[in-house]
């Protein structure tokens, strides 16, 4: 049985005070209110969260759970209890699908329904075998009314490739699952330089990394970078969501990772209404690879930021 360890703590914490309903700079930034003013919130798109658990009774969290298994032995191994003790899942789902409930902050696509599979403790670390478990899970769950996963975020990894881990990465894209994950935060501050996480790395995967938003387009200096990455989004000192009902800024790729996969539920709404039928994955990333922008960081390498406020082809067919 293997012994690696999967974990992804975040760089920085900051303890926050709620100050009421907010959109905050990191969630306009990426252009998600444009969406919202089309009429897309997300709704309906079951999105799994590998994590740590989640504050199931959080204000802005609580009505978008709609279910959730515990895969490490914390609450007695009950697989029922999903609650978190350490804060980074909670934060993650925050990002991705806070609600607009006139109360604290907003996430990216606050109409998704979230799937929250603890995988990870109180100290942030997990086995192999949990996560594979949870990605198998997600693969497997379905609703009351049939409804499927259609996105699993991961913000978490580990530094060598593990052959089981790629071929449940494998099995879920090829269930019309899609994976996205943080890129990792053994960035050395050069793009010149790669480093890798797994699962992020895989070629499967929707690999994500930070950028800091104060200082556009600038990479993260801890973020984790290579050929690989397919999109960058905010990822220091991000506001979100946290234990007992409050808030915190957390930095990491950890954060930038529900960005993206918050826009991919965005995304799976929209065009699907607009096509009329289910989108493939392949579809799925091709339209959010159009919904980024090339960005040059300084002399080295050219990313792409995610960015939602923009028209492309496909909308304007439909509208003709």
């Amino acid at each position: 049985m293997s012994t690696q360890k999967i974990t992804l703590p975040p760089v920085s914490k900051q303890r926050t005070e709620n100050i009421g309903e907010d959109l905050p700079p990191n969630i306009l930034s990426v252009g998600a209110k444009a969406k919202w003013q089309k009429g897309y919130y997300g709704k309906g798109v079951v999105t799994a969260i590998i994590d740590t658990g989640c504050d199931t009774n959080h204000p802005d969290l609580k009505e978008g759970i709609i279910g959730g298994h515990n895969f490490t032995e914390e609450h007695n191994s009950d697989a029922s209890i999903i609650e978190d003790l350490n804060g980074h899942g909670t934060h993650v789902a925050g990002t991705l699908a806070g609600a607009i409930n006139k109360t604290g902050i907003v996430g990216v696509a606050p109409g998704a329904d979230l799937l929250i599979l603890k995988a990870l403790n109180k100290e942030g670390t997990g086995s192999i075998q949990a996560l594979i478990k949870a990605i198998d899970y997600a693969i497997d769950w379905r609703g009351e009314n049939q409804e499927q996963v259609r996105i699993i975020s991961v913000s978490l990894g580990l530094k060598k490739h593990n052959e089981k881990l790629h071929k449940a990465i494998k099995r879920a894209v090829n269930n019309d699952i899609i994976v996205v994950a943080s890129s990792g935060n053994d960035g050395d501050g050069s793009l010149k330089t790669d480093e890798f996480r797994y699962p992020g790395a895989y070629k499967e995967v929707q690999q994500v990394g930070a950028i800091d938003k104060d200082h556009a387009p600038d990479v993260a200096y801890f973020s984790n970078t290579n050929d690989e990455v397919d999109v960058y989004a905010p990822g220091v000192s991000i506001y979100s969501t946290s234990l007992d009902g409050e808030f915190r800024s957390l930095s990491g790729t950890s954060m930038a990772t529900p960005h993206v996969a918050g826009a991919v539920a965005l995304l799976i709404e929209e065009y699907e209404y607009i096509l009329f039928r289910k989108l493939s994955t392949e579809e799925i990333m091709a339209v959010l690879r159009e919904h980024t922008t090339p960005v040059r960081v300084g002399k080295e390498r050219v990313i792409r930021s995610l960015q939602l406020d923009q028209e492309h082809v496909l909308e304007k067919k439909e509208d003709k």
